[in-house]
C-alpha cells in the first residue's frame, strides 16, 4: 500500500482498527520521520479518541483513553533490548489494552509470535516527494492492505 498523503494515512489506520483484534501488539519498523506518530494519532482517532498523540521518545509510554479501550503508544528507540519492554510491564499492557502499538520494536516478534509487523519505507521520487510504502505481516504471513475491507 502506498501513502501519499494524511488521507491515505487515515485510510490505512481504518483498515488496521478492523482488522487488527483487542489485546494485540503492533510493531512499526521504519526510519526517523516516516509518520509512524501521525499513523498512531489517526490510528487513536478511529478508536474514537480525542487525545493529541504525541511521539513518546522521552516517557517511553503514553496512554490514551479510547471509545474502544487503552492505546498503548509506546517508543522503544532509547531500549537497549527489547527484553527492557518486558520489564517495563508490556504483558500487562495488552492484557489491559485495545491495542498496544510499539515504534522501533524491532526483536518484538521473537517474544510475541502473534505481533502485527507494520513495515513503512520511505523513497523519495525525482521530484522529491516522499513516497511511503507500507507493508503488514502478522505471524510470519503476510496480509495485503489492499484486500482488508
Amino acid at each position: 500500500m502506498e501513502l501519499s498523503s494524511l488521507a491515505d494515512t487515515k485510510d490505512l489506520a481504518a483498515l488496521l482498527v478492523k482488522q487488527i483484534p483487542d489485546h494485540s501488539l503492533l510493531v512499526m519498523i521504519a526510519k526517523l520521520g516516516a509518520g509512524k506518530t501521525t499513523l498512531t494519532q489517526a490510528i487513536a482517532e478511529c478508536l474514537g479518541s480525542s487525545a493529541t498523540v504525541s511521539s513518546p521518545t522521552y516517557t517511553l509510554i503514553h496512554e490514551y483513553p479510547t471509545e474502544d479501550g487503552l492505546l498503548v503508544h509506546i517508543d522503544a528507540y532509547r531500549l537497549d533490548s527489547p527484553e527492557r519492554l518486558l520489564e517495563l510491564g508490556l504483558d500487562d499492557y495488552l492484557d489491559r489494552a485495545r491495542l498496544v502499538i510499539v515504534e522501533w520494536g524491532e526483536g518484538l516478534s521473537e517474544f510475541y509470535p502473534d505481533a502485527w509487523i507494520l513495515n513503512i519505507d520511505v523513497n523519495y521520487s525525482e521530484s522529491e516527494e516522499i513516497l511511503r510504502t507500507v507493508s503488514l505481516k502478522q505471524a510470519e504471513r503476510s496480509i495485503s492492505l489492499s484486500s482488508i475491507s
